[in-house]
């Protein structure tokens, strides 16, 4: 018992640790993918009660130490910034309790984050901030601060590029939440199982299929796009963001049938991965269309009639 405890002070710690490395610059990155672990831990180890009794500790020691050291406003932001995630643990952490399968705590995990970051830019445009105009602005400066030559290399004049760059704003707070909760989870998984608990991680990559709808998604949305020029338009923004997506999926489906194909035939996982490594480099849009290609037809019933 008193081994329990310690470790859930030391949780408790790193919990401190990392909201208190979000103001320096080279690591805050990192923390952010992190600050959810010990979280996530302590909510799987603890009931309700005890799990925010010792959350509150936790923002109670972060409230005074950036108040000694610093100023007030910083301590409020890292308060703010930390349960901004604590939803997502919440949900992840109730899947865990259920023994639910890796792929429903990402998901669940996953659509809380997006949902608390469109949530955020309602309620920051509400009040008269407007996030994604001051996006664009830092955006134009940066591109404008770069040396002439890398200007010269864009492809687009640089308004027209941060105004596309603007309109895939929800694939990236898909990618980034989907980032953030991979992270999260495969952290906290191996850190419970340690320590006693039993959580489920995904199927081997060679068993991940896709369902055959998508494909035509894929090309419709591959068709329309030869005739969506309008970049001010709804299907403009929406095209712009799910193809690139559809793309990374059918991707990882082709990863898929690359690992399901070296394992069938007995090969060297170094194959694969090869393989994989030179089509990214070289062409990426032939691995997802082999990806298609495996989601479309039965390319693995083929190979193991053979």
């Amino acid at each position: 018992m008193r081994n329990g405890s310690l470790g859930l002070l030391g949780w408790g710690l790193a919990t401190v640790v990392l909201l208190l490395s979000i103001m320096v610059p080279l690591v805050s990155s990192i923390t952010i993918c992190l600050l959810m672990v010990p979280l996530l831990v302590q909510y799987v180890k603890l009931d309700t009660k005890r799990f925010l009794v010792f959350y509150a500790i936790s923002l109670i020691v972060v409230y005074l130490v950036t108040s000694l050291l610093m100023v007030g406003w910083v301590a409020v932001m890292l308060i703010a910034v930390s349960i901004f995630f604590l939803p997502p643990v919440f949900q992840m952490g109730n899947q865990y309790k259920k023994g639910a399968p890796a792929r429903n705590v990402v998901t669940a995990g996953t659509l809380t984050l997006l949902a608390e970051m469109l949530l955020s830019l309602v309620v920051c445009y509400a009040f008269g901030i407007n996030l994604i105009e001051k996006m664009k602005m830092f955006m134009l400066e940066s591109i404008s601060m770069m040396p002439a030559y890398l200007q010269n290399s864009l492809v687009m004049d640089k308004e027209m590029l941060v105004k596309i760059a603007s309109h895939m704003l929800p694939l990236y707070m898909i990618g980034i939440s989907l980032f953030i909760v991979l992270v999260t989870h495969w952290a906290a998984r191996k850190l419970l199982n340690r320590s006693g608990e039993h959580i489920q991680g995904f199927r081997p990559i060679r068993d991940w299929k896709l369902h055959k709808s998508l494909v035509w998604y894929y090309v419709i949305a591959l068709f329309m796009e030869f005739f969506v020029r309008d970049t001010s338009s709804m299907l403009f923004t929406i095209l712009i963001n799910l193809l690139p997506m559809l793309s990374f999926l059918f991707a990882v489906q082709a990863i898929s049938f690359l690992f399901f194909l070296a394992h069938y035939k007995r090969w060297n996982r170094v194959l694969p991965i090869c393989g994989i490594i030179v089509s990214l480099l070289f062409a990426p849009f032939i691995l997802s269309l082999l990806g298609v290609f495996d989601t479309a037809f039965p390319l693995r019933e083929r190979v193991t009639r053979k």
